[in-house]
């Protein structure tokens, strides 16, 4: 099984480099706010849970968040790997994340992380948030997200550099260019 967890600071290319890697070694994409929104659809109990802490403005707990990746890892076994898009955030989730991938007789293989100068991802966004009209790309919430990208993912990093998993990919060119750099990486 081919796992792969990819990280980049918002504006990275996370989403377009996360399709093309789907799509090529036909992985499970998982990122936690669509785990969220296909919870809630199917109507699950934890689906309830999960959109009672939403609708009163509450922020979904990463003990939930943890216990429906959990859930979606084990429904999902007969895939080839899986793709982390974003998580795991923090160095106790991704302790989380290897014990679950252990359960399943697997691990995280590749850390890819898209390296991109902190101005250009912010003229992506700015120029994102023109057409796609979403509220959070303006240039003071980008600078805040970057900051906070900053603190919680480096700790994530370095441990999954002591693993010697991590891979630094130079997260600027064309899509093309990014996404052979992102193959070489993976052999």
């Amino acid at each position: 099984m081919l796992n792969i967890a990819i990280f980049g600071p918002p504006g990275a290319g996370k989403g377009t480099q996360s399709a093309k890697i789907v799509e090529k070694y036909n992985l499970t994409y998982i990122a936690t706010g669509n785990l969220l929104r296909e919870e809630i659809a199917s109507g699950s109990k934890l689906g309830k849970k999960v959109e009672d802490i939403i609708q009163h403005g509450g922020l979904v707990s990463e003990n939930l968040i943890l216990e429906m990746l959990e859930e979606h890892l084990f429904s999902k076994q007969s895939t080839s790997g899986f793709l982390f898009d974003g998580f795991p955030r923090t160095r106790v989730q991704a302790y989380m994340l290897d014990g679950m991938l252990m359960k399943i007789n697997t691990k995280l293989n590749h850390l890819i992380s898209l390296e991109v100068p902190q101005q250009l991802c912010i003229d992506r966004l700015i120029k994102r948030g023109l057409t796609s009209g979403r509220s959070d790309d303006n240039e003071k919430t980008i600078k805040n997200r970057l900051i906070e990208y900053g603190e919680k993912t480096e700790p994530v990093m370095n441990f999954y550099k002591e693993k010697g998993i991590y891979r630094s990919i130079n997260g600027v060119g064309t899509i093309e260019e990014i996404f052979k750099r992102i193959e070489e990486a993976l052999g």
